[in-house]
């Protein structure tokens, strides 16, 4: 389950939607503290997984701390945010740890100060460092994950080599690496990867060895996908996934204001639903949305 509490970010990352003028338009509100109470007492009892922060910036949200809380209180087994990290602290660190955060996803976009920052306009590189120095000390005394989210193109591939001269591996648990693709309008668009394929198994091969004596977790694939061969969504993904915003619950039309899950539920058929989608043929498979798998390197 995917829960934007806000629909705003304080950067604007160029290979990110919010570069889009015409998107940002579209982009209103924020979860009432009414609301988001009705949202946890309707859904959250049945997310396996509660993720905060789905392309916008969680961390502007005034009630944060009780986002996560309310997972903690209906017994969501997963709670994690992703954030570009800009605006934690410490304390604010801290705070989302003791309500019962599991996991922070944090985006990367640039290894070098000067890629960072260009790549993710309105970020301070510093900030960012500062973040994952709070997250090594409170290592210590918190049990929790931490992955990077590293979005790479042809400008800011090869500083992958360079990682672990300037991010300290014990900030960190997971490190995910995965192409550029179009999701909008972005002011950054070239999408042609192929000056990288003769490069790329060699870079993350280097990677790979780096992340397995630091005990690091990596996500990436052996090659760099054929956009036409990438493996699509999972087979029920479609049918067990809910995206939850101040404009968006679940399926359009459901009022989860005014009536229960299972309410809804019955009234579209749900169930039939799932079992009609659980047996789809690779032809089928195909027609779906793209969701990149990866090759995922255990130690």
């Amino acid at each position: 389950m995917n829960l934007d509490p806000v629909l705003a970010c304080n950067l604007r990352c160029k290979m990110c939607h919010f570069t889009d003028a015409e998107y940002i338009k579209t982009l209103k509100g924020q979860l009432e503290d009414d609301e988001l109470e009705k949202i946890a007492k309707t859904i959250f009892n049945r997310a396996l997984k509660l993720q905060i922060g789905c392309g916008t910036e969680p961390t502007l949200y005034k009630n944060l701390v009780k986002v996560v809380e309310l997972g903690t209180f209906y017994n969501v087994p997963y709670i994690s945010i992703t954030t570009n990290a800009n605006l934690l602290d410490e304390e604010k660190i801290e705070a989302l740890l003791k309500a019962g955060l599991h996991e922070f996803t944090i985006s990367l976009h640039g290894v070098h100060k000067e890629t960072y920052e260009n790549f993710m306009k309105q970020g301070s590189y510093e900030k960012f460092h500062l973040a994952l120095k709070a997250f090594a000390k409170l290592k210590k005394k918190y049990s929790f994950k931490v992955r990077i989210n590293y979005t790479f193109n042809k400008d800011n591939f090869y500083e992958l080599a360079d990682l672990f001269s300037h991010f300290n591996g014990q900030s960190f648990d997971i490190l995910q690496i995965r192409p550029i693709q179009k999701i909008g309008n972005t002011e950054y668009n070239n999408f042609n990867l192929e000056p990288l394929r003769a490069d790329y198994s060699k870079i993350i091969n280097q990677i790979k060895a780096s992340c397995r004596v630091k005990n690091i977790t990596l996500l990436a694939s052996d090659s760099i996908p054929n956009s036409k061969q990438i493996n699509t969504s999972s087979l029920i993904f479609d049918y067990t996934f809910f995206y939850i915003s101040p404009q968006e619950f679940w399926y359009k039309g459901a009022t989860w204001s005014h009536e229960s899950f299972n309410a809804h539920a019955k009234k579209i058929g749900w169930q039939q639903l799932l079992l009609r989608n659980i047996f789809k043929s690779k032809k089928q498979l195909k027609s779906l949305p793209n969701r990149l798998n990866y090759e995922i390197e255990f130690n």
